[in-house]
């Protein structure tokens, strides 16, 4: 009996000690996860105030040969992180280096901030200029239905027809807004159509079922000899004279559904990964672009104007076509398969296709007929897109080198954008009209009316942050040349001239789409591109072979809703899942890598001459 009770007692001890121990493990991992909650949520912080201390001691404790190195590689890397994690708004980062490079006897602080508003800069404001006045008249929209009208509504055609109106409008105004106008016309269209084909199957169940059913029903009574009643097992359906189960009408229903699902994610696909392709065609289509320009001027000072418009325009529209007619292969084999007849469709137009058609047209309709503003919009965007092509077209003295620039650069593309969009900020958005000048016909005074555009809807509308990023990035290019940090890096660098330059375009391409994936695209290039000017220098390699295809590749974020504005706009419209986009955006990635590369290697290599090192190259320094 003691031996029992002394056992029991142990028991019981046991027992207690071992929920003890549960409870406290419970209270210490509740702690921790209680820690770990807040870390997150107070992240920013944590990462504004421990960076910057975890690698203080790299300007501190390197040997005084290599300071100011030290001193501009820590200013880079504190601001690579906080792009990265965006702990601060991006144009707050950039402004890091106006109060660091003084700071550290880098440059002084006039010197930063001279780096601010380059030219680069004016040619971004002068292109935005142009996009607002496009979005703000509604002209975009109305280019978009009259080319989708042309194109017409079968799948593929409508696919091809979106990715080519996007691509289009890209080129000249933001990836986002383009996406953000193109899904809702797309949703619509796609909405039509599956609501029309609905209908025309239960109209074809219906008239089969009146001719067919009161024979067929008939017949089967005198084969099988039973009584006229219903049979409540399976319900008939008739069609082309042969019965179908109700079980066979709700899969047909449940394949229209999956057909049309799959057919929006890869309509909402086209679109965002078209603004995006079709931003890289023109200088002024997307921000890495200009970055680039900036970079190359900076870098290299007597570069002849190498980066402009139309030699841009010249290497990568070709190459964005490329893409766009790859990627649209591509996105039709994932979501469409590939039967040629089903989705482009021959010979006569059914009721559904007219009346998703209808709806296209009814959209067009709403806009009126074209206003004068738009007009007045449409004459300037044209006029500034001839003037930036015969500025300096490289096979024939333009028309700036005639007028302006025989003896220097004076007049560049910014010059350009800039008068062009003054413009419409003078003429009137509607024609002055009435009896004598200035009173209508019933006496009354006319009131001036208002001009394309006002300084309210482009405060409203610039992205003025945009204009602090480039800076930024201008910064920090000045400040690795003045401290030594591009020499140094150039020279770390230099074991990579044994590797073949196709070789170092490719990775390094990879590299940076890899890269811009989880960071901006802006930040990116400004982290990148001169890094890359350094290596090309150091290893007597032509600046544009790895910078040219960097900078584009920045622009193939493709696989991550959070990767640009596009995706994410996208990924919330059209029901998709992240995978669905990473399956689409990875050989997507792959196939923008390989295409840029093809180009810089073909075209590219002739244009720019890049079988030789420039002589404008060998100058990598200019001093602010």
């Amino acid at each position: 009996m003691d031996i029992w009770l002394k056992t029991e007692s142990f028991k019981r001890k046991t027992e207690d000690t071992g929920g003890m121990f549960l409870r406290s493990f419970k209270i210490i991992m509740g702690s921790m996860l209680d820690v770990l909650k807040w870390m997150w949520y107070h992240r920013n912080y944590i990462i504004i105030v421990v960076t910057p201390l975890a690698f203080l001691p790299l300007p501190l404790c390197v040997h005084p040969d290599y300071s100011q190195e030290a001193k501009c590689g820590f200013v880079i890397i504190l601001m690579a992180l906080y792009w990265c994690t965006e702990c601060m708004p991006l144009a707050v980062t950039a402004l890091l280096p106006v109060v660091l490079f003084p700071m550290m006897g880098i440059m002084k602080a006039g010197d930063v901030s001279i780096e601010y508003l380059k030219d680069s800069n004016m040619l971004f404001v002068g292109g935005l200029l142009v996009a607002i006045a496009v979005e703000h008249w509604n002209l975009h929209k109305r280019i978009a239905l009259r080319v989708l009208l042309l194109v017409g509504v079968r799948p593929a055609l409508l696919m091809m027809g979106f990715m080519i109106v996007s691509a289009f409008l890209s080129m000249w105004i933001s990836n986002t807004a383009t996406t953000a106008m193109m899904l809702p016309i797309a949703q619509a269209v796609l909405q039509q159509l599956q609501a029309t084909e609905t209908q025309a199957e239960e109209r074809d169940f219906q008239n089969a079922a009146e001719e067919n059913l009161g024979f067929e029903m008939e017949s089967r009574k005198i084969k099988q000899g039973i009584p006229d009643e219903k049979n409540t097992d399976t319900k008939l359906q008739q069609e082309n004279g042969i019965v179908i189960p109700e079980s066979m009408r709700e899969n047909r229903r449940k394949a229209m559904e999956e057909k049309y699902s799959r057919l929006t994610k890869g309509m909402s696909l086209s679109v965002c990964y078209s603004a995006s392709i079709g931003g890289t065609a023109t200088l002024t289509g997307t921000t890495p672009n200009l970055i680039l320009k900036g970079q190359i001027d900076k870098l290299y000072p007597g570069n002849g104007d190498v980066i402009n418009f139309a030699s841009w325009f010249g290497f990568a529209f070709p190459n964005m076509v490329l893409m766009l007619v790859i990627s649209w292969l591509w996105l039709q084999f994932m979501f469409l398969g590939f039967n040629l007849k089903k989705s482009f469709g021959c010979g006569i137009k059914s009721d559904r296709d007219k009346e998703a058609y209808a709806v296209m047209k009814e959209e067009y309709k709403k806009l009126g007929g074209m206003k004068f503003a738009e007009g007045g919009v449409l004459t300037i965007f044209i006029l500034l897109v001839l003037l930036w092509f015969t500025r300096e077209p490289g096979f024939i003295p333009g028309w700036a080198t005639v007028l302006f620039n025989k003896e220097d650069s004076f007049v560049s593309d910014g010059t350009v954008a800039i008068f062009m969009s003054m413009l419409f900020f003078v003429i009137p958005s509607q024609l002055f009209s009435g009896g004598s000048y200035g009173f209508t016909e019933a006496g009354k005074r006319i009131k001036a009316p208002p001009t394309l555009l006002n300084w309210q809807v482009v405060h409203e509308r610039m992205p003025w942050n945009i204009i602090l990023l480039l800076g930024g990035g201008f910064a920090l290019a000045a400040g690795s040349e003045v401290s030594g940090l591009s020499n140094w890096l150039g020279s770390s660098l230099a074991p990579l001239q044994k590797i073949p330059p196709f070789a170092i375009s490719i990775l390094l391409s990879l590299l940076v789409a890899t890269f811009t994936e989880c960071s901006s695209n802006t930040a990116t290039t400004t982290l990148f591109l001169p890094i890359l000017g350094s290596m090309a220098t150091a290893i007597e390699l032509h600046p544009l072979y790895v910078m040219l295809p960097c900078t584009i590749a920045a622009s193939l974020a493709f696989m991550l809703p959070v990767a640009t504005p596009p995706n994410a706009i996208a990924f919330s419209f059209g029901n998709l899942k992240v995978i669905d986009m990473v399956r689409a955006g990875f050989m997507l990635n792959i196939i923008g890598i390989l295409c840029i590369n093809l180009g810089i290697n073909t075209w590219g290599y002739v244009m720019f001459d890049m079988g030789t090192f420039p002589q404008w190259a060998n100058n990598t320094h200019s001093i602010p």
